[in-house]
């Protein structure tokens, strides 16, 4: 028997026994049982002394479990309310971070849409998030989730509603807006938000996020018109900058028929093999001797032509697909490689999305044991945008390659991102001068300064400095001048493909020093 069980026999029980005592003293008081007597002997034949014990006892027994009933319904009652209010929150709200969820969150826009005003949907969802959950595990996701819940609702006013509306996707709505210049304001607290590192297990994770903004009822007429369009306005945003707002206009659903066309296209082109490395040159600037090539992503589309990395890129990133184009490309470039002198290496671009999953650079260097190109002849670019991420794991991934002796070069060194700090604390064997430097050098004094003061620290870190976007004479030179030895450039060469690589290999020293 259950404890709960024997503690309402235990009050049956009381509550029997206190009735019994009340009834005897309310006897007692009235002397009933000396009237009763009395009665009973003049009717000793109704037998009315055995008639009244059982009647008293049956209406003893009978209140009692009136009582106990009335007691049972109304707990009952209690019971099913208090679950009744359960399973309506759990309906209508995140049992995580205890936001609004999609259903509440679309219901309270249509109620909005009825009201006569300006309003605003804000899309959120969070940079990087897949990778840290799969890294450092769902506990940590969700302690991450919460921290960001917490924030966008300190972020708001009490009557906006914020939505958790799966994964790490968020919903803002917001009621009486003075248009764009009101919601970029909020657009402005939500981002700063998101900025903030998160602290969770012991390492502060910087994750930021994208905002798409549709505005009611300019942006549709429906609420499931507004959200499919708040939501276009994110993936712009986030397609532009990973930690910018993006309002919705008309022009963005074109946008977005080319992309679902080009990443249904990009998906069929990967499954061909049809995307492929081809090489651009590096050089040592004193002989024109080809020290290694940097393998660059090609898409030769039967229809549209050739594609530019640019464009097919970030497709690929956003839609989970740059881990089988990398695997691709570098495979097909370090057996290309293999056809080139020992000396020259193959120089290979790293995605910022990459950086976040350690499985990756495993099966990166399986690769290399695979095709049998040695670890030192590869070397790995990032550029300065991946490191703020989440610094823990670039700083893992690449230490892993470092480990196996893949060179690590830090690209388009200059634009912003990277703190002096990084170049001590990452395993960089090389830094690049963004080509933006190189080619105002001559015309603008603070270029050349900045890269003056990139060779120098170069020279003191021990780091090796190449110099991107040589195309004139006249840059060689001057950077030659200021004491950098290797550049990359179309005076030295294009992108080319792999045939056309080896076929360089021994012909560019003479061609190059004439230059």
């Amino acid at each position: 028997m259950s404890v709960r069980s024997n503690r309402r026999a235990v009050i049956d029980a009381i509550v029997i026994f206190g009735m019994a005592m009340a009834v005897r003293v309310v006897t007692l008081n009235l002397d009933l049982f000396e009237r009763f007597h009395t009665y009973s002997r003049q009717h000793e034949d109704w037998q009315l002394d055995e008639l009244a014990v059982t009647v008293a006892i049956m209406s003893v027994a009978l209140l009692a479990f009136g009582l106990r009933r009335l007691s049972d319904q109304r707990s009952e009652l209690g019971l099913r309310q208090a679950a009744e209010e359960r399973a309506q929150k759990l309906a209508l709200h995140d049992p995580l971070t205890g936001l609004a969820n999609r259903r509440k969150f679309e219901s309270e826009l249509v109620r909005l849409m009825q009201k006569d005003g300006e309003h605003a949907v804000f899309m959120l969802d969070l940079n990087g998030f897949k990778a840290v959950n799969d890294l450092y595990g769902h506990a940590v996701g969700d302690d991450i989730l919460v921290a960001m819940a917490k924030r966008l609702s300190n972020a708001v006013k009490a009557d906006t509603v914020v939505a958790r509306l799966g994964g790490d996707e968020f919903a803002v709505l917001v009621p009486e807006l003075s248009g764009e210049a009101g919601a970029a304001r909020i657009a402005e607290r939500l981002k700063r938000a998101f900025e903030e590192p998160v602290r969770a297990d012991n390492i502060e994770h910087y994750l930021g996020g994208g905002i798409g903004i549709a505005l009611v009822p300019r942006d549709g007429r429906t609420a499931g018109e507004v959200l499919r369009r708040a939501d276009v306005a994110l993936y712009r945003a986030k397609e532009e900058n990973k930690a910018s707002y993006r309002f919705y206009d008309e022009g963005l659903d074109a946008f977005m028929a080319e992309r679902a066309r080009l990443e249904r296209d990009l998906r069929k082109a990967l499954a061909e093999g049809r995307i492929e490395p081809h090489y651009q040159p590096v050089v040592d600037l004193n002989t024109g001797e080809i020290t290694r090539f940097e393998a660059l992503a090609r898409w030769q589309h039967p229809e549209l032509g050739d594609i530019p990395p640019a464009r097919f890129i970030p497709v690929a990133e956003h839609r989970g697909l740059i881990v089988d184009l990398t695997e691709q490309i570098l495979r097909r470039a370090c057996t290309d490689a293999l056809a080139w002198p020992a000396q020259v290496r193959l120089s290979f671009n790293l995605s910022p999305v990459l950086l976040r999953d350690q499985a990756v650079g495993l099966r990166l260097i399986k690769i290399l044991a695979e095709t049998g190109l040695p670890p030192n002849r590869l070397e790995a670019e990032i550029t300065e945008r991946a490191l703020i991420g989440d610094l823990t794991a670039a700083k893992s991934f690449l230490a892993a390659l470092r480990g196996a002796g893949v060179r690590i070069s830090l690209d388009d060194f200059g634009t912003g991102y990277t703190t002096l700090s990084h170049l001590q604390t990452f395993p960089f064997d090389e830094i690049k001068i963004d080509r933006a430097f190189v080619q105002s050098m001559a015309t603008n004094k603070d270029s050349a300064a900045i890269v003056q003061a990139i060779l120098s620290l170069g020279r003191g870190l021990g780091l090796t400095v190449t110099a991107e976007g040589i195309e004139e004479p006249q840059q060689r030179s001057a950077l030659l001048a200021e004491g950098c030895s290797l550049g990359q450039g179309f005076l030295f060469g294009a992108a080319v493909a792999a045939d056309e690589a080896a076929a360089l290999v021994g012909a560019a020293a003479p061609a190059a020093a004439s230059a």
